[in-house]
């Protein structure tokens, strides 16, 4: 027996919004910052595939960790289409890595400042700068 399928289904702005939590704009910004990927109908409306509303939502816990959108949109640039659990996994090792190096550095700064150096000295000697 042969079983037909379609083409995947794809979901509008607003129902990638509903399902992440995020306003309708907040979807239009992920796209335009290539965190998630539309496609364009012949109407030019955006349609994404089932992963868009995931991605947000771990978009969402990446910059709450710190990480900007361009950041966020390189981390998930590896993700296939529809990523496979083993493809989540790898995007939580970067990301846990990525903020584990954060709040060592971050704590590194609050030594800094708590050691009785003047700030603009600290400000002077940051290796980041």
């Amino acid at each position: 027996m042969t079983v037909l399928t379609g083409p995947p289904r794809t979901f509008s702005v607003s129902e990638v919004a509903v399902d992440s939590g995020v306003a309708p704009s907040a979807v239009r910004f992920y796209d335009n910052h290539g965190v998630i990927n539309a496609v364009r109908t012949a109407g030019n409306q955006r349609r994404f595939d089932g992963s868009a509303a995931c991605r947000i939502q771990v978009a969402k816990l990446a910059q709450r960790a710190g990480l900007s959108v361009r950041e966020i949109a390189a981390l998930f640039a590896g993700l296939s289409a529809d990523p496979t659990p083993d493809e989540w996994a790898d995007v939580a090792r970067r990301l846990v890595t990525e903020v584990e190096e954060r709040v060592r550095d971050l704590k590194a700064q609050l030594a800094a400042m708590g050691s009785g150096t003047r700030l603009c000295e600290i400000g002077r000697n940051d290796p980041a700068r």
